[in-house]
């Protein structure tokens, strides 16, 4: 008999023993138990982008509100050539188990990947885009069968290519030809999981805002269990301001409201910029919402485009999933720390923890 059970016995026998006149009139006798978790979802990386793998719950130090609070169980969720396949059916198990509705592992499939495609005339973008997609297939590389992957552009609006497939054909196609020369096709949702199911052709040609276009792809995968991995390849966003004479780049509400909407969703977003140049106006907003979601900002024009292709790829692969005790605070926003000891990484996670 488990313990739960057993508490539940000795709990009626101590009714019943009380006698009285509700005892003509038995109450079913029910035991709740709230267990509060904060979930994170970490990448330790090395320098290639490479995940770094075999870390426990114990080498991770979290802090929220600058607090530190106690990490209770760490899972490595991702393709891990050393260890037997069964091992990653039992992390999913274990997540499944937590029973935290709209956060878990999906149990038939892998992770979902979207790449975003932000597309320009200015020279200097569009010769650096045309060089990364001349690599697109490096991104790919580490996909495995189970996970499923879908596309979308933004230039004058939000154009979605594919819905999430299987289909890596279809995606490296679409990524090195279509998406540069040709026009999306009409779709209709098929399935689950579905991007169109939650964001149309027809809402994304309303959208003219890359930070508007952001935000609805969060609130798509939101109700989608599990993380997400955005590959934004562009040349980045803000407004543009001048002070002292000097040009540069603002983020304003609409940049607030898509990060939210993203780490709702738990979507880390990894930014390859395309602009040739060694610094721009714009690279800023790449910088950030890869920062504030827990991916990372990568120059093509630094290095060859295939390397920082890779280095993407390499990230994207796998991550842990941390569970930690609730802190005690106030409903509101606050900052998330993630490190690990003795470990030569470097730790990627969502800056911010919200409490209801």
């Amino acid at each position: 008999m488990s313990a739960c059970r057993r508490r539940t016995v000795l709990l009626a026998a101590l009714w019943f023993l009380a006698g009285g006149e509700s005892a003509a009139q038995p109450q079913p006798i029910v035991e709740r138990v709230d267990v509060a978790r904060v979930i994170i979802d970490v990448r330790v990386v090395d320098d290639d982008g490479r995940p770094i793998r075999g870390l426990e719950p114990d080498d991770f130090e979290v802090r929220i509100d600058d607090e530190p609070v106690r990490v209770e169980s760490a899972f490595w969720v991702g393709d891990d050539p050393g260890n037997d396949a069964s091992d990653g059916a039992l992390a999913r198990e274990n997540l499944r188990s937590t029973e935290i509705a709209g956060f878990l592992e999906p149990a038939d499939r892998g992770q979902l990947i979207v790449f975003v495609v932000q597309k320009s005339l200015v020279h200097s973008r569009a010769l650096g885009l045309l060089r990364v997609m001349m690599f697109s297939d490096r991104l790919l590389a580490g996909i495995t069968p189970a996970d499923r992957v879908a596309v979308v552009s933004f230039d004058s609006h939000l154009k979605i290519w594919v819905d999430f497939t299987d289909d890596l054909d279809r995606v490296e196609t679409v990524l090195a030809e279509e998406i540069m020369f040709g026009r999306p096709p009409v779709l209709e949702p098929d399935g689950e999981p579905s991007l169109l199911a939650r964001l149309s052709q027809d809402e994304g040609r309303r959208t003219w805002e890359i930070q508007e276009a952001m935000q609805l792809l969060g609130e798509a995968l939101e109700p989608l269990p599990g993380a997400k991995s955005v590959v934004l390849i562009g040349y980045g966003f803000g407004d543009l301001r001048v002070v002292l004479g000097m040009v540069g780049s603002r983020l304003d509400d609409r940049y607030d409201e898509a990060r939210a909407a993203l780490e709702a969703a738990r979507a880390s977003v990894f930014t390859l910029d395309v602009t040739q140049a060694d610094y721009h106006t714009f690279e800023h907003g790449l910088q950030m919402v890869a920062e504030d979601t827990g991916g990372f900002f990568v120059r093509t024009y630094q290095r060859p485009p295939r390397r920082a292709l890779e280095r993407v790829a390499n990230a994207i692969a796998g991550r842990y999933v941390l569970f930690t005790e609730r802190p005690d605070v106030e409903p509101g926003e606050y900052p998330i720390e993630v490190d690990v000891a003795d470990v030569d990484g470097t730790v990627l996670a969502r800056s911010t923890y919200v409490a209801r």
